[in-house]
């Protein structure tokens, strides 16, 4: 019997010369049996040299799930994942193609990763791979562009990666994406991101995402409880609840089945002390939601509401599904029920059509919302949808010097709520990233603490009492009791 020993000495000077460790592992899987070679050190070494695997997760809290459930797949078949920042075999990047923005990301990305290592392999996945294919392929240094459907076989498709004068490109037609695949993020960061729902059938007028992922879809309550329990048997101690339109869970079912019988599943499982619902449109949230949410020991009182407009004309335009006074509806329902809950809005400035009076309009209706904070984007034309066909268009001058304004309204309602909730005691998830010196956490109600960075307080609960708001507008408190 032969006998391989393998030392550092040897299998670093092999991350530097893959075509000699290429050779010795096809030579030791000629002249071992295939039930043998995986037992060798130096096998093992040698592929892990050949197979390290790095990604980068660009845009929503979904593409952050399936990026890190698609890496867990890899490492379970062999490969080793390392920093996006490190030097890697394969780099995958995760796209989202919501704004322009978002294109050119990927773009840099590419080019960024090419320096590092130019021998690279380089993958592109996610929204923007499915819209745009052809556009991704002729990217130099790009090899592989996987659609939606195809992103979830990615081993096949490495195990076949060759260097070729083309991008090769896996991409079928968005309505042959029919399957629901579940996923969950873990690892990366204090929260997990549990994916509950796929797709959209919304086609609002401005929006791409139909295009990029489909149909709405989920799997059945009991599969993702099963998911759940997956997570709880972690250490994560927040789970956030996501997905394209979460709120349409159910639609796309024969038996009956909704997002709110979902939500007093998952609040029955041991072992997950926080929920977070990540965004759910105005017209999805019933009463018996926010009812339950406000009852709830682990659904935290925070949403997150798309609006878009404040006008009833605009809104019209853009193929919501609702008007502004249910809007308001929804704001009052929350605050009677739950006082203290963070409210956050999604907004869209410069819509086609969108005159001074329109985009006042809409300022009004938020200054008098009660609201937390809010998420402003420039409108962004985009490809095969209704909007871009729109006349009136908004210059692009116009439209920053609205999103600054309100951008400027968001920073005044933080404060105003952060204000409202000084001297409160609250239950604080202290986070892993570092931030400078310090270190974050957030509050049941959103609230963004910070702290001098203390390692032994990551992923731990403290109850803090909110003191002061600090030189950068974050909370400041004082130790009150310290929960593991």
């Amino acid at each position: 019997m032969y006998y391989y020993y393998v030392t550092p000495n040897l299998v670093n000077p092999l991350k530097k010369s893959k075509g000699f460790a290429r050779f010795l592992v096809c030579y030791l899987e000629l002249i071992c049996c295939c039930n043998c070679t995986p037992k060798f050190p130096i096998f093992a070494a040698l592929k892990k040299v050949l197979n390290r695997v790095a990604i980068h997760t660009l845009g929503c809290k979904l593409n952050f799930s399936e990026s890190s459930t698609i890496v867990r797949q890899l490492e379970t078949n062999g490969f080793a994942r390392v920093d996006f920042e490190q030097e890697a075999d394969i780099y995958i990047i995760n796209t989202c193609s919501v704004t322009d923005n978002a294109d050119k990301k990927c773009r840099t990305t590419v080019k960024a990763v090419l320096k590092q290592n130019p021998e690279a392999y380089v993958v592109v996945i996610g929204c923007y791979a499915q819209l745009k294919p052809k556009e991704i392929s002729e990217i130099p240094g790009v090899d592989m562009v996987l659609g939606a459907a195809e992103k979830f076989n990615m081993i096949e498709h490495l195990h076949s990666l060759q260097k070729e004068e083309k991008a090769i490109i896996f991409n079928k037609n968005i309505k042959e994406t029919q399957d629901f695949v579940p996923a969950f993020s873990y690892g990366d960061r204090t929260r997990s991101f549990l994916k509950v729902q796929d797709g959209c059938d919304y086609f609002c007028s401005f929006c791409t995402i139909p295009l990029a992922r489909g149909k709405s879809r989920n799997a059945s309550i009991a599969e993702t409880v099963a998911k759940a329990k997956e997570v709880a048997a972690t250490k994560v101690k927040e789970v956030v609840l996501t997905g394209v339109n979460i709120g349409d869970f159910g639609a796309d079912q024969d038996y009956a089945e909704t997002f709110y019988d979902l939500i007093v599943e998952l609040d029955k499982i041991e072992g997950i002390d926080r929920y977070r619902i990540s965004s759910i449109e105005p017209n999805l949230l019933s009463n018996e939601i926010i009812d339950f949410v406000a009852a709830s020991d682990r659904f935290v009182p925070h949403f997150h509401i798309p609006l878009q407009s404040g006008d009833d004309e605009i809104l019209t335009k853009m193929r919501r599904k609702y008007l502004s006074d249910l809007y308001v509806e929804r704001i009052a329902r929350i605050k009677k029920q739950m006082p203290d809950c963070c409210i956050g809005v999604d907004v869209i400035v410069g819509f086609p059509g969108e005159t001074e009076e329109h985009f006042l309009t809409t300022y009004k209706f938020l200054n008098e919302l009660d609201i937390s904070y809010l998420h402003v984007f420039p409108y962004s034309e985009r490809n095969n949808t209704t909007a871009k066909k729109m006349a009136d268009k908004v210059t692009k001058a116009e439209k920053a010097e609205r999103a600054q304004r309100l951008r400027i309204l968001s920073e005044k309602k933080k404060r105003f709520f952060y204000e409202s909730q000084l001297g409160k005691t609250m239950e604080v998830l202290w986070e892993e990233e570092k931030q400078g010196e310090n270190m974050q956490g957030f509050s049941e109600n959103y609230v963004r603490f910070e702290a001098s960075y203390d390692a032994n307080l990551v992923n731990t609960v403290q109850t803090l009492v909110f003191e002061e708001i600090n030189e950068s507008g974050l909370a400041k408190a004082a130790v009150k009791e310290h929960l593991q």
